[in-house]
C-alpha cells in the first residue's frame, strides 16, 4: 500500500475510534479537525456539506449520521467506511485520470453483476420468471473479473440477478476473498435467516438492499402470498444483529403515490433502512406493458418528493433517473457503472440488453474500450439538461444510434429485442418528458 493510501486509512480509523466514544459529542470537533487537515479547494465544497449535515442535531442529516453508530456493528462499520472511503472512493478517485488516460476509456466506479438467472420468487411480469435457472457464472469467472476491477482501484460490486442470495455462498466466498472490497446485492429480501445475518458479521463488507414495491398487498399481488412478511422478518433479523441494509423500490404509473408518499418513508426509516435506490419502469423485454410507465406529471411528482424528503427524512435517497443533474447525465456504459448478466455479456445498463463483448473471453478493460462502450462514453451527456440523462427512456434515437453504429446485438435472456422496437415504446413519454424537464431545468438554472 502507497504511503498515502496507509496514511488515509490510519486516518480515518483514528476518525472512527474518536467517534466511538461519543459520536454526538465528537463529531463537531472531527470536522474541525478535517479542516485543519484538508485545507485546499477540492475538500472545501464537501466539508461544507458535512458542516451543514451537523449543524443542525434535529436534522434528518444529522440524525441519520449518528444512527449509523447507534445501529450499526463496530467491526462492520469499521470495514464498511474503510473500504468505501479508503478504497472505494479515494484510492479510485486518485488513480482514475491516470488510468483513463493509459487506457483511453472511462474507468468506472462499480459493477452489476448477475451471478445466476435463477429466482425462488416467480413475479408477476419478471423475465426471470419465465427463464428460470438456466444460466450461472461460476466462482472463477467473478473471482477474475473482480480481480480485474480492484487493479483499477475498483473495490465497489453490485449483485442482481435473478435472485442473487440463491447463490449466497458464491456470494460470501467473493465477499470473504476481495476483503478490502465493498458488495452489496439488490434481493427479494426472503433468503435473509439467521445464518446469513451471522455469515454477514463474518465477512463484515455485504450490505443488502431488499426490493419493495409497496406495502402488503402490492408486494404479495405481485410476488406471492406471505412476501410481505418474509421481508419485514428479513428487516428484523438485519437490526437483530446490528447489520445495514437499504430499500430498492421501482416505481410505476400504477405505484408512484405510494412509492413516493411520506408513509412510505417513514415505514422504510422506521424499518431501519439507511439508503434507498429508486428506479422508474422501463419497458425492457418483447411485451414488456408501456401502461406501467409513469406520466411526466408522476415522474415530476416523485422528483419534488425525493427532493422533499432528503430535507426531512434521516435516510439517504437515490432516483436513478432524476438524479442526473448530481453526476452530470447517465452513468452507464462505463462511465461509472456497467452491468455483467448471468451469460457474461457485458451490457451498457441493466436496462439495455444490447452488447458484443463477454467476460468469458475478454477482459474488462477489453469490454471498456469496445464499440458500444466508446459509442456511450463519447455521447455523454446525452442532453444539456442532465434531468433528461437517459439514452432510452429520455432520448430513445441516442440508443438506436449507438447500437447500430456499434453492431451491437440483443442479449436478452428470453427472447431478442429489435432496438427500434425498444427505442419507439418509448418516445412518446420522452417528447412530454422533456416538455417537463425543460421547464424544471430553467428554473433550477434560472435560465
Amino acid at each position: 500500500m502507497a504511503m498515502k493510501d496507509k496514511a488515509m486509512e490510519m486516518a480515518v480509523s483514528t476518525a472512527l475510534s474518536y467517534l466511538e466514544k461519543n459520536p454526538d459529542e465528537n463529531l463537531p470537533k472531527l470536522m474541525a479537525m478535517a479542516h485543519k487537515a484538508m485545507p485546499g479547494e477540492e475538500y472545501r465544497t464537501k466539508l461544507a456539506q458535512f458542516d451543514r449535515a451537523i449543524a443542525d442535531r434535529n436534522s434528518n442529516w444529522y440524525r441519520l449520521l449518528v444512527s449509523l453508530f447507534d445501529d450499526i456493528d463496530t467491526e462492520v462499520r469499521k470495514t464498511l467506511v474503510t473500504n468505501f472511503v479508503v478504497n472505494a472512493f479515494y484510492k479510485w478517485s486518485k488513480s482514475r485520470p491516470a488510468l483513463m488516460e493509459k487506457y483511453n476509456c472511462s474507468i468506472p466506479w462499480t459493477i452489476l453483476i448477475d451471478p445466476t438467472s435463477a429466482c425462488n420468487l416467480h413475479c408477476t411480469g419478471c423475465w426471470a420468471a419465465e427463464y428460470g435457472d438456466r444460466l450461472s457464472l461460476d466462482f472463477d469467472t467473478l473471482d477474475s473479473l473482480i480481480t480485474q476491477a480492484e487493479k483499477l482501484d475498483m473495490h465497489f460490486f453490485l449483485f442482481s440477478g435473478g435472485e442473487p442470495l440463491v447463490r449466497r455462498d458464491l456470494v460470501l466466498r467473493l465477499c470473504e476473498k476481495h476483503s478490502t472490497s465493498v458488495f452489496s446485492a439488490f434481493t427479494n429480501g426472503t433468503l435473509i435467516d439467521e445464518d446469513f445475518a451471522r455469515e454477514m458479521l463474518r465477512v463484515r463488507n455485504f450490505v443488502p438492499a431488499i426490493s419493495v414495491e409497496g406495502f402488503r398487498e402490492a408486494t404479495d399481488s405481485r410476488r406471492g402470498s406471505g412476501t410481505y412478511d418474509k421481508v419485514l422478518r428479513a428487516t428484523s433479523i438485519l437490526r437483530e444483529h446490528r447489520l445495514p441494509f437499504g430499500f430498492s423500490c421501482c416505481y410505476t404509473s400504477a405505484n408512484c403515490y405510494v412509492i413516493g408518499s411520506e408513509e412510505y418513508f417513514d415505514w422504510m426509516t422506521e424499518s431501519g433502512a439507511k439508503f434507498c435506490w429508486l428506479f422508474t419502469y422501463m419497458p425492457v423485454g418483447k411485451g414488456a406493458p408501456t401502461d406501467l410507465m409513469v406520466s411526466a406529471q408522476q415522474r415530476k411528482w416523485m422528483y419534488e418528493q425525493v427532493r422533499k424528503f432528503r430535507k426531512t427524512k434521516p435516510i439517504f435517497a437515490m432516483d436513478f433517473w432524476n438524479d442526473g443533474e448530481y453526476v452530470r447525465g447517465c452513468v452507464a456504459g462505463g462511465r461509472y457503472y456497467l452491468h455483467i448478466n448471468a451469460n457474461g455479456d457485458a451490457e451498457p445498463c441493466a436496462f439495455i440488453h444490447y452488447s458484443n463483448c463477454n467476460i468469458k473471453d475478454m477482459s474488462l478493460i477489453e469490454i471498456l474500450q469496445s464499440p458500444l462502450f466508446r459509442a456511450y462514453q463519447k455521447g455523454q451527456p446525452f442532453s444539456d439538461n442532465h434531468l433528461r440523462p437517459c439514452p432510452l427512456l429520455d432520448n430513445p434515437s441516442e440508443l438506436v444510434r449507438m447500437v447500430e453504429e456499434s453492431g451491437a446485438e440483443s442479449t436478452d435472456l428470453v427472447a431478442p429485442e429489435d432496438v427500434h422496437e425498444l427505442a419507439g415504446k418509448c418516445e412518446d413519454k420522452a417528447m412530454k418528458w422533456k416538455e417537463t424537464a425543460d421547464e424544471l431545468w430553467r428554473l433550477k438554472n434560472r435560465v
